[in-house]
């Protein structure tokens, strides 16, 4: 995570560099070593770049079906026991009502950790993974962690509705939740932001939206239509259908906002 002091409040730098080949990731902006947790939707068209490149994988609960079911439609190689065998997640977890059983079984043959938290029923699969991530990161690792989740947006709203809730939850953490079509971080009000926009990868559509409280000063830069000064909140302005006016976007606000921005048509 890149960070800079600017009058007094920190900067944080975002960028999708991710989704782009290791040898493409621009060099002014530090990759951040990133866990990869898989929910239970469809697998995103970009998945197996994600797969590769992420440092530890996490499947909830049925999102390892997806792995094992869908993951072997999406790279050249037919063969398709060698493509299972070639992705095998480092840890399953949740409270296994959905995983399949042969799934669960293959998996933890294989050598995958089962974590069965099916004693919990308070939380969602996805609080469930990134508490683990968390926990299991070292505090001199932590400022450099990125999590991205596939599988969070899309199907029924009260799922995406807790996933965008978990943000919120682990607002110290820089968590990115992603489909084919988008992709939703949180903008902590205790930063400013600055965000590196690729338009091979993203955009020109942008959102930015309070959460947890509303916002009696928001400012950017970059956009086609920039806010000074502004005042969001639900049940009266928020910023939707925006356009993203330049290489960088600048952002700051005396309140949490969600950023989303859509995604071209990766591979």
């Amino acid at each position: 995570m890149l960070w800079r002091a600017i009058r007094n409040m920190e900067v944080m730098v975002h960028s999708s560099s991710f989704l782009l080949p290791k040898l493409h990731q621009p060099a002014k902006i530090p990759a951040n070593n990133y866990n990869l947790v898989v929910l239970n939707q469809h697998l995103p068209r970009f998945m197996p770049r994600l797969w590769a490149q992420a440092k530890l994988r996490i499947c909830a609960d049925g999102g390892a079906n997806r792995i094992f079911d869908e993951m072997s439609q999406m790279t050249s190689d037919q063969d398709n026991e060698s493509n299972i065998n070639r992705h095998i997640p480092e840890i399953i977890e949740g409270d296994m009502d959905s995983i399949r059983p042969e799934v669960k079984r293959f998996y933890s043959h294989q050598g995958t950790k089962i974590s069965d938290k099916s004693h919990n029923q308070e939380t969602t699969d996805l609080h469930k993974c990134i508490s683990s991530i968390r926990d299991r990161t070292p505090n001199h690792e932590k400022s450099d962690l990125c999590v991205l989740v596939t599988g969070a947006l899309g199907g029924r709203f009260d799922h995406e509705a807790a996933n965008i809730n978990v943000l919120y939850v682990f607002s110290d953490m820089r968590i990115v939740l992603l489909s084919d079509d988008c992709l939703i971080r949180l903008l902590p009000k205790t930063h400013q932001h600055e965000i590196y926009i690729d338009s091979s990868l993203e955009g020109p559509h942008c959102g930015l939206f309070p959460i947890g409280a509303p916002s009696t000063s928001t400012t950017t830069t970059g956009l086609k239509w920039n806010l000074s000064d502004a005042k969001m909140k639900f049940g009266s302005m928020i910023s939707t259908s925006n356009i993203v006016d330049s290489e960088k976007v600048t952002v700051q606000s005396d309140a949490d906002l969600l950023w989303t921005i859509s995604l071209r048509n990766l591979t």
